[in-house]
């Protein structure tokens, strides 16, 4: 049976000759589809919570407002303590290997996301969201994504540059999922996650993030998170209020993150366990929602409130100083959870306070306030995350009017580049690494091969036989077989087609052992070598991996490295070869 799955293979891949860019796309596909599945499960998780916290699934501002102010200040307090022991429990599973963070599993890590801790952190989530909790469910939709397409990928055994994109492919989908927005979604993991735009990754992107986009459409009431409007068409002199929107966005935003970085110090000073942090978090959040039950959730429904109806500017101001204040108590508390969705709010209520205001002064020469409420969620986001392709194309692809495009575009440049000379550059962390880390990638001539050393799972005996040889070539899609004596030390390779050339001629193969089949003469690296000799061994071997041993008098196996692996590591420690 083996041998006739090794036949099967190894024709298959004479037949159907697929480079890895086109396998790339077949497994965006697969990741597009479990990204949208799991956070389907996420947004179902949340709707179950709520139906057993307040009665009903729906809009959080509503449940507020249904339940007895004594249980709404409690509820988010208790919401907060159960998360803060689901945090607890996900810090027990912590690994020092991988990253939680998907974004660190992608940029500085090698995509394997940890999966009970990925699960524990959500489950945290969950309950800060379900319970009330002012901060965004994006974060953990995105995660779980990424968890799902890192699993993938392990189980198909992706080498680290490929799992790498596999787990950004998930977060595309995830973002997608989460906005109904897929360009929008491949350009915040290209833009933010990957800090750069290249085809050989924002292919299989686009398609994993399209998929997710589509699969999502499938699902029972299933509906974008926010109802646009028809946008205006502007014209003459009122452009130039966009420019000063964003200008007001681009001032005011480095703000709104400094404000949630001092949250955070302030609550990590206090001498109090995690879930007791984090129930006085969802404490204050339920004091204020006594008076204002508006700053439950995430923001959704008063977004969608003030894009449809008129508020008043001192209900307006009023509701973003107290969202305001419960994002920060929420976040800073250590809650898990994103503030993509906050920030949107932020920049529409603020969008909307400029409308109000332009339209007082000129009440026939300028739009609606909604107009500037659209186009300040775009500006916002921009001078938050310091993405402004992704804020264009997010707010675009929410209205799908080319009318907003013009305004858009004005608002969120300008706000880029005013945020830009803020030290508080992006509300995500790996960004900010990414520009601190701007000398430390030029350390690429210390960079040695004991940096990139993986376990070689393809190693067999000399007593192997034929069988267990084929076994380990139909488990790992490799050319070749390390072979070790009995005291770990290497003595050269078996290769694929000599067994799969002995088999595909029906020759005697029941006596033969690995030592039949022994190449001695092959190519190693040692710990000690830098990425420059190691690339010339690479160029002279043309293989997809060579072998590590410690040193060539004493060539005990110490793992290996992937080619693509030292290529990778060689472009992200050096820049100015690219």
């Amino acid at each position: 049976m083996l041998s006739f799955l090794l036949k099967l293979r190894t024709r298959a891949q004479t037949l159907f000759r697929l480079s890895d860019a086109h396998t790339m796309l077949v497994w965006a596909v697969i990741v597009g589809v479990a990204g949208a599945f799991a956070t389907a499960a996420f947004r179902e998780g949340i709707d179950e919570l709520q139906r057993f916290f307040g009665g009903e699934a729906g809009s959080f501002v509503d449940m507020a407002k249904r339940l007895p102010w004594p249980v709404r200040v409690v509820l988010p307090a208790i919401g907060g303590l159960i998360a803060g022991v689901c945090l607890l429990i996900a810090r027990r599973h912590q690994s020092k290997q991988a990253h939680a963070d998907y974004m660190e599993a992608v940029t500085i890590g090698d995509g394997v996301v940890p999966v009970w801790q990925s699960l524990w952190r959500s489950l945290s989530s969950l309950f800060t969201i379900a319970s009330g909790g002012s901060i965004g469910r994006e974060g953990s939709m995105v995660q779980l994504a990424a968890l799902a397409s890192s699993l993938i990928g392990r189980f198909v055994h992706f080498d680290p540059p490929r799992l790498r994109l596999l787990v950004a492919c998930g977060a595309a989908a995830g973002i997608t999922s989460a906005y109904n927005a897929p360009i929008a979604g491949a350009f915040f993991v290209t833009e933010i996650v990957l800090g750069s735009i290249a085809m050989e990754s924002f292919g299989p992107i686009v398609v994993s993030s399209v998929v997710a986009n589509i699969t999502m459409r499938e699902f029972a009431g299933y509906r974008p998170p926010y109802e646009m409007p028809v946008f205006p068409t502007i014209t003459g002199i009122e452009v130039l209020l966009f420019v000063l929107l964003g200008l007001l966005c681009g001032v005011l935003a480095p703000h709104f993150l400094r404000l949630l970085a001092a949250s955070r110090k302030r609550f990590a000073l206090l001498p109090l366990p995690l879930p007791i942090r984090l129930a006085l978090g969802g404490l204050i959040v339920g004091v204020i929602s006594i008076w204002w039950p508006e700053v439950w959730g995430n923001g959704y429904e008063v977004v969608n409130s003030l894009l449809h109806e008129p508020w008043t500017w001192t209900a307006l101001l009023t509701v973003l100083v107290f969202k305001i204040i419960a994002t920060a108590a929420t976040a800073g508390s250590g809650a898990v959870g994103g503030i993509f969705t906050p920030t949107l709010f932020v920049g529409a209520v603020l969008g909307c306070l400029f409308g109000i205001a332009a339209h007082t002064i000129w009440p026939h020469s300028t739009s609606a306030p909604y107009a500037y409420a659209m186009v300040g969620m775009g500006a916002f986001l921009a001078a938050a995350t310091h993405a402004p392709l992704m804020a264009i194309l997010m707010i675009f692809e929410m209205t799908l009017s080319y009318q907003v495009v013009l305004p858009l575009m004005l608002s969120c440049v300008v706000a880029y580049f005013i945020a830009r000379t803020s030290e508080q550059t992006s509300m995500y962390e790996v960004t900010l690494r990414r520009t601190r880390d701007e000398k430390e990638r030029m350390r690429l001539a210390a960079t040695q091969m004991r940096e990139l050393v993986k376990p070689a799972d393809t190693v067999v005996p000399l007593t192997a036989n034929v069988k267990e040889m084929t076994r380990v070539f139909l488990e790992y899609p490799v050319k070749y077989l390390y072979v070790v004596d009995e005291g770990e030390h290497f003595q050269g390779v078996v290769a694929l087609k000599d067994i799969t050339s002995d088999l595909l001629d029906e020759r005697d193969t029941e006596t033969k052992t690995a030592a039949d089949y022994l190449q001695p003469h092959f190519d190693v690296l040692t710990p000690d070598m830098s990425l420059g000799e190691a690339l010339q061994h690479f160029l002279a071997f043309q293989g997809e991996r060579l072998p590590v041993i410690e040193r060539r008098s004493q060539p005990l196996l110490l793992g290996v490295v992937y080619k693509t692996s030292l290529l990778d590591a060689y472009f992200r420690l050096n820049p100015t070869t690219r």
